[in-house]
Parts: C-alpha cells; sequence; structure tokens
C-alpha cells in the first residue's frame, strides 16, 4: 500500500494517471486549490472521469483497502476562537467531504486545527502527558463542536475524517496523541473519525522512535490512547528537525531524524498492512535522474521484513 500526494494540475484524473503509471498501490489529492476559500463546484466531467479511471483501476469498491485519501485545505481552522473565521472553517469543510462523497474518496486527512490563544516559546518542548493547557482544552472543545454540525448537516456520508498528527508549532492542536483521542472520544459519532499519522510530525512532537525498541514502544502507546484500529492513513515522511524541535520539515526517506526503525515499525506492522502510505516528500529528480517518489518507496520497500536493529540508521 504505497503512494504519494500527486497533482490534480490540468485535471483531477491526473493523479490516478500518474499513480498507475509510477505503479503505485494508492495515491492522495487535493480535490481543489487547497489555497482558496472558494473554488468552482465539481463538473460532470471531472467527475465522469475520474470516477471512470477508479473503476479501470479496481479502485472505487467501498471494501477492501483504501485506495484514494484526499487532504482537505490549509485554510480550515476548526479550533479558532474567532467565530466568523470558524464559520468559514465549517462551510469549506463542509465543502471537502461533499467532494469526497462525489468522488467515492474514502478518507479526508484533516489538520485539527489551532487554538490561537497564548502560543509557548518556540524552543519550548510539548508536554506529552496529556495535560491540557486552557487553550488548549477549549480548542478541542471548539473542534468536537464543530465535527458534530457537520455530522449532524451531512447524515449518512461515509466519508471518514482521518484527523493528522501535528508537530505542534505555534498554537496548533493534534501533536498529542491524547489531544487527537479527546476529539475522537467526545463527538457524537465516533465512527466518523480516524487518524492519520505523520513519521515526521511525531518525530517533531517529541515521540522518539529511532530504534526498534522505542518505535515499538510508540505503537504501543497509540494504540492504548488512540488505537491501531482507528489508524486509516500514514504519511511517509523523514523528519529533518531532530525529535521534538516543533519542526514540521519534511525529508527524503533514510535522510532526516525519524531513524528507519521508525519506518520499519509501521511496515512490519500486522495491523497496518491495508493501511495506504503516503509519501509527502519533494518532487523531482535525484541524482541518479531518477523521480524521488520512485526512490523513496523501493527505500521503504527495502525495510519490509528486514531483520531488525537497534541502531540508528541513515540513507545519503
Amino acid at each position: 500500500m504505497f503512494g504519494s500526494h500527486l497533482s490534480i494540475a490540468g485535471s483531477m484524473v491526473n493523479a490516478l494517471n500518474e499513480a498507475q503509471q509510477l505503479k503505485m498501490d494508492c495515491v492522495q489529492v487535493f480535490t481543489k486549490n487547497q489555497r482558496q476559500w472558494k473554488t468552482p463546484p465539481l463538473t460532470e466531467q471531472t467527475c465522469n472521469d475520474w470516477l471512470g479511471k477508479l473503476k479501470e483501476l479496481k479502485w472505487h469498491k467501498r471494501t477492501g483497502p483504501a485506495r484514494v485519501v484526499s487532504h482537505n485545505s490549509y485554510l480550515i481552522n476548526l479550533a479558532s476562537p474567532n467565530k466568523e473565521l470558524r464559520n468559514k472553517s465549517v462551510a469549506l469543510q463542509n465543502e471537502e467531504i461533499e467532494r469526497c462523497e462525489k468522488l467515492k474518496i474514502p478518507l479526508l486527512v484533516s489538520h485539527p486545527g489551532a487554538h490561537m490563544g497564548k502560543a509557548r516559546a518556540r524552543d519550548d518542548k510539548n508536554k506529552l502527558d496529556g495535560d491540557f493547557t486552557k487553550d488548549e482544552l477549549a480548542g478541542l472543545k471548539r473542534i468536537v463542536k464543530c465535527l458534530d454540525k457537520l455530522h449532524k448537516d451531512l447524515p449518512g456520508y461515509k466519508t471518514i475524517t482521518c484527523l493528522e498528527t501535528t508537530v505542534g508549532a505555534g498554537t496548533t492542536l493534534g501533536y498529542s496523541f491524547e489531544q487527537l483521542a479527546f476529539i475522537r472520544l467526545n463527538v457524537r459519532e465516533p465512527k466518523r473519525i480516524a487518524y492519520c499519522l505523520d513519521t515526521c510530525h511525531v518525530t517533531a512532537a517529541g515521540y522518539d522512535m529511532t530504534s526498534d525498541a522505542k518505535a515499538g514502544q510508540v505503537l504501543e502507546l497509540w494504540d492504548e490512547i488512540c488505537g491501531l484500529k482507528n489508524l486509516k492513513a500514514l504519511h511517509f515522511n523523514d523528519s529533518i528537525g531532530e525529535v521534538g524541535s516543533r519542526k514540521d520539515r519534511h525529508a527524503h526517506i533514510g535522510q532526516g531524524e525519524c531513524g528507519l526503525s521508525c519506518f520499519r515499525a509501521l511496515l512490519n506492522h500486522s495491523q497496518l498492512a491495508d493501511v495506504p502510505k503516503i509519501l509527502e516528500t519533494a518532487k523531482g529528480m535525484d541524482e541518479n535522474n531518477e523521480l524521488w517518489d520512485v526512490r523513496n518507496i523501493q527505500r521503504l520497500k527495502r525495510l519490509v521484513r528486514r531483520k531488525t536493529s537497534q541502531k540508528k540508521e541513515r540513507w545519503t
């Protein structure tokens, strides 16, 4: 289940065509311009081309592994204390879900939001013990309220919102497993909420997976707090920032601070075999004129069922 976030430039179906050309198992896309509040509605031609290609690839079925993932707009902030901005965010998230339903995209990865209250100093470490500040708790409650409204306004929709782990920069929420769990535990329809774990983000947030033993402990902690069964999407990115740096900067696989053990633990966990594993690393060609997406997937495949080691490793 290896794939990448691919461009929809020219037409949405182009992302599926490229995924097929690169022999990927899954793909992540934006269904609209992620930096604009307003967007033209999906045309009948766009939907027909997309749905036709899904059927050709046999990726259209609701049963079996999810093959297509969407990512919501960067503008959305369901945790905002500003009512006008929060309402705009709810409306845009509503549109994101509507578009996923029309395009038969089962998973919508979404950033939880930012509480916009008092920000911590840049060098302060994240508190990963489940102790929320007043501003954080207020932001989390606003997210829950917004999600409940979305679910009420869109009854019976099948698209699952996957809350993504964050690095905890600024006032962003979702950097701790407890924060993510709080949201799902408090919404009225928890079955419509799942999670997306980003390897760069959890590393920069402060979860150390730089050895096989540590990586195993982090996954056990995740299972205890959020549940592996609720982990529906994975973003595979190495981290330029070290453990706990709170820097959201992605690196190619094996060239950052995650440690190969981080990827190995996720790749070889039996409960995660059918979870889509999406690259969000830089595009372009490497020094050997090979596509970086292809090279990164090759690197990940080499870690499947490899003999484990306690030594931190890197590729150059």
